[in-house]
């Protein structure tokens, strides 16, 4: 049987870093294995669905110089990977390029998130030998509701899919292996247009689209998704599957969906946190990307401080300390990032009996 999600999307992949959970496990301090970076604040879109809309798109940027010093020290540390995408479009920065070839060059893998609108071949061809995956989010099937969903000119949807078209054939190229993919949030919207979208994101030559569900964020001006009923979209799944081929897969993140219906976590408290980081913007580091502007959650700026400074600083050991005793995950946001994580991390530290009889 063919696996859809090789690359583990609707789940984790925490288990493969045994050694830095062993550490965490014997009270060790440890540095984190990935890291999302936001080079910019401001988009060139305004999705209806976006969840850090509260965050208002300012024109920050970060400062490369600096950026790319934290960037040496991060590799040395041990930090695995880092995504750029954050509060806003990440290609916005003219300095990505230099970013995302500073940063491999570091030793630490490399992702991006876009949407592709200004993917340019020239760009493409710059980032794709050194990063890891590229995933386009792409909201529609159609440049109507691509415009109504993106709230943007629908000239960016046949724009991003020519773009990422070209970048799938420079990867191919590439002795990189970059992969190329898409992403979907399934809105009432755009529902009946997955289908299409899965067949034009096929044919550009990408690697595989995935279809998730909506997340309501704590601090979104946005709401109107907030209680989506996903029952109706869920027969998607099957008929999706007519359209893959040997080269493309579609991921439904089924596991995703059923969760939203549980009546609980399955974990008490928060124990992801080491594992991973966030700077947004302005420099800032934060524990949870689902707090940011939650004072509580900030550990300190990259702009003042290096980053080992900051990590083992007294702002986060005080945040770490209301995570693990007061922080009461019910209230967190549903489907986390780090939820499977901390599903994992969990049952670790509080297994079932006979574990031994392996």
């Amino acid at each position: 049987m063919k696996n859809n999600d090789k690359n583990r999307i609707d789940s984790h992949k925490l288990m493969f870093h045994p050694k830095r959970v062993a550490s965490w496990l014997n009270g060790e301090q440890i540095y984190p294995v990935y890291m999302e970076i936001s080079p910019t604040g401001a988009c060139n879109h305004r999705c209806t669905f976006c969840a850090l809309d509260y965050r208002e798109y300012q024109p920050h940027f970060l400062p490369t110089r600096i950026l790319k010093e934290r960037l040496s020290e991060l590799g040395r540390l041990g930090v695995k990977s880092i995504m750029y995408g954050g509060e806003g479009e990440p290609l916005l920065h003219r300095d990505l390029d230099e970013m995302v070839l500073h940063t491999k060059a570091c030793g630490i893998d490399v992702a991006l998130t876009t949407n592709a609108v200004l993917l340019t071949p020239e760009r493409a061809g710059k980032i794709i030998p050194h990063t890891s995956w590229i995933k386009a989010s792409i909201n529609a099937g159609t440049p109507e509701t691509y415009s109504a969903v993106h709230r943007t000119k629908a000239d960016d949807f046949n724009r991003a899919l020519e773009n990422l078209a070209a970048a799938a054939d420079l990867s191919k190229k590439s002795v990189g292996g970059c992969v190329i993919g898409a992403q979907i949030i399934l809105l009432p919207e755009n529902a009946d247009e997955v289908e299409k979208l899965a067949v034009l994101v096929r044919d550009a030559g990408l690697s595989y689209l995935v279809v998730k569900p909506y997340s309501q964020h704590l601090m979104s001006k946005t709401d109107c998704y907030r209680d989506i009923d996903y029952s109706p979209y869920l027969e998607l799944q099957n008929r999706l599957k007519q359209y893959e081929r040997d080269d493309f897969t579609v991921i439904f993140r089924m596991n995703t969906i059923k969760k939203m219906h549980r009546s609980q976590r399955g974990y008490e408290h928060c124990q992801a946190l080491p594992f991973w980081s966030y700077i947004d913007a302005e420099g800032f580091v934060w524990g949870c990307s689902a707090y940011l502007g939650d004072e509580r959650f900030r550990f300190g700026s990259i702009l003042e401080d290096s980053f080992e400074k900051i990590w083992n600083g007294e702002c986060r050991k005080r945040s770490m300390d209301f995570v693990s005793k007061e922080l009461d995950t019910e209230g967190c946001r549903m489907n986390c990032r780090m939820d499977e994580i901390n599903l994992y991390l969990w049952e670790l530290t509080h297994p079932s009996e006979h574990v031994n009889f392996i």
